[in-house]
């Protein structure tokens, strides 16, 4: 089911599909908060020119079937962020092949530490995050941008150093 499907970086061609594809979850389960709808309009400048990074699962096709977001929050922080896959292929593997590609580009950026803030009712969410090695912290992130916000988690990563 996933067969062509790849993983690509940035391109100003699919801005429109990473604002769709965040809107379509945000909207079905909570609402758009002001940050939100400032990122999603500007990924380009918020995003890309910070020094992070968006990906997108693309089919055979060219289409856009999720997409994920490293936000860059200062030197030593980045943001996972603006998680989305097309609710019509949620559940077929595409959100763990971002989550894994955006893990890889992670380490490969100043930085030491990865974090992401989400809900506690978005169990298949927080089950696959806790699957690529982030662990519950306690309370929300400190300074947190986000009213929906009731989980926060940093990634420990489970390959060994050396």
């Amino acid at each position: 089911m996933n067969a062509g499907i790849r993983i690509v970086g940035w391109d100003p061609r699919h801005a429109a599909a990473f604002r769709d594809l965040n809107l379509e979850w945000l909207e079905r389960y909570f609402v758009v908060e002001p940050v939100d709808r400032e990122v999603l309009d500007n990924p380009q400048r918020l995003i890309i020119d910070a020094g992070g990074e968006i990906l997108f699962a693309v089919d055979g096709e060219g289409g856009v079937l999720g997409t994920c977001a490293l936000l860059r929050v200062n030197d030593d922080e980045v943001e996972l962020t603006k998680m989305a896959v097309t609710s019509a292929r949620q559940g077929a593997g595409i959100g763990r092949r971002l989550i894994d590609a955006a893990i890889e580009c992670f380490r490969q950026m100043p930085g030491d530490t990865l974090f992401l803030e989400t809900n506690s009712s978005l169990v298949a969410a927080v089950t696959l995050y806790r699957s690529v090695g982030f662990e519950l912290e306690d309370g929300i992130r400190p300074g947190s941008h986000y009213d929906r916000a009731d989980t926060y988690m940093i990634w420990r990563d489970p390959k060994p150093v050396g």
